[in-house]
C-alpha cells in the first residue's frame, strides 16, 4: 500500500490517474477517495481541485446510473480531510462525520428511494417468514418491523459515513508512512472524545429511536464516532500494556460480536481516561501525520 501512496505523490498526473481510474471502477471507490484525501492532506485544496475536475465525471456518471455512493464517499472524505488538515483533531473529524451522515441520509432518501423501498420490502417478507415459522401472528412484529424500516436510511447512510472515515484513515496512514513513519499509529491511539461530546453522542443513540421518525435515523450516525473512539481505546491499551498482536485480533473479533459494548467503553473512557491512567510519561509530542 505504501507503494501506491508513493506513486500518488509523484505528481499531479499520477494522482489523477489513481483517483479517476479508481472512481471508474465502483469496487475501488474507496481507493479513489483515499488517494484524493492524501493529496489534500499533503498539498492542500488548491492541488486537489484540478484532480477533482476529472474525478467527478465518472462519479457523476455512476450517480446517473443509480449509484450515488462513489461521489458521496469521495466528497465526504475530502470534507473530513480538510477538517483534519485545518484542526488536527480527530474529534472534530468524527463529529463532522455525523453531519455528513445526516446529509447522506437526505440524499439517499431522495435519490435512492426505490432502493430503500426494495430493501424494506425484503425486510417485510423476512418478518412474514419468521412469523410463519414461529407460529406467531405477524401483527405482533409490526412495531419492530416499522422501527427497522424507519431507521434503514440511517443505517445505509452510516455505512457511507464509516467508509468516509476509513478512507481518511487510509489517507492519513499513507501520509505518515511517507513523511513521518509511525506518526499515524501515535495519532490514532490518542483519539479520545471529550466527556460532553461522548455523552451527547450516547444520548443521540439512546433517545433518537424514541424521538419519532424524523430523528430515529440519528441513532446509527451517532454510533460511528463512538465506534472509532472505542477502537482507538483498544489499540492504545494494547500498546500501553505491551500486549501481542493477538489481542488486536481479539479486539476486532469483539467488535464484530459486541460492537455496542465497544461504543459504551469509549464513553466510559471519555470520563475516566483509561490510557492516561495507565500510560507512563514519555514526553512525546502530538502527531499530526508529519511530525
Amino acid at each position: 500500500m505504501r507503494s501506491i501512496a508513493d506513486f500518488i505523490m509523484r505528481g499531479r498526473m499520477q494522482a489523477t490517474l489513481v483517483v479517476v481510474g479508481s472512481a471508474v471502477m465502483p469496487l475501488l471507490f474507496w481507493l479513489s477517495a483515499a488517494a484524493a484525501g492524501l493529496v489534500l492532506l499533503r498539498r492542500g485544496a488548491s492541488d486537489v481541485v484540478g484532480i477533482l475536475v476529472w474525478a467527478v465525471l465518472p462519479a457523476a456518471l455512476w450517480w446517473y446510473l443509480g449509484n450515488p455512493n462513489v461521489l458521496m464517499v469521495l466528497a465526504g472524505t475530502l470534507v473530513l480531510a480538510q477538517v483534519l488538515r485545518a484542526t488536527g483533531s480527530w474529534t472534530w473529524v468524527l463529529l463532522v462525520s455525523v453531519v455528513l451522515g445526516v446529509v447522506f441520509t437526505q440524499v439517499l432518501t431522495f435519490f435512492s428511494a426505490d432502493v430503500i423501498e426494495d430493501i424494506s420490502q425484503l425486510m417485510r417478507e423476512g418478518f412474514k417468514e419468521y412469523a410463519a415459522e414461529s407460529n406467531v401472528p405477524v401483527e405482533q412484529f409490526a412495531g419492530v418491523q416499522a422501527a427497522w424500516i424507519a431507521v434503514l436510511p440511517g443505517y445505509l447512510a452510516s455505512s457511507l459515513q464509516v467508509f468516509c472515515v476509513l478512507c481518511l484513515v487510509l489517507a492519513r496512514y499513507w501520509q505518515a508512512a511517507l513523511y513521518n513513519p509511525g506518526g499515524f499509529a501515535l495519532e490514532f491511539r490518542a483519539i479520545r472524545l471529550q466527556p460532553a461530546v461522548a455523552i451527547a453522542l450516547l444520548l443521540g443513540v439512546l433517545l433518537a429511536p424514541v424521538a419519532g421518525t424524523p430523528f430515529v435515523m440519528l441513532a446509527p450516525l451517532c454510533t460511528v464516532p463512538l465506534f472509532f473512539a472505542g477502537l482507538a481505546l483498544g489499540h492504545g491499551l494494547v500498546r500501553i500494556k505491551r500486549l501481542s498482536g493477538f489481542w488486536l485480533v481479539v479486539l476486532y473479533g469483539a467488535v464484530m460480536i459486541v460492537g455496542n459494548l465497544i461504543c459504551l467503553l469509549a464513553v466510559v473512557d471519555s470520563l475516566f481516561d483509561f490510557r492516561g491512567r495507565l500510560a507512563r510519561k514519555t514526553g512525546a509530542g502530538p502527531a499530526n501525520g508529519e511530525g
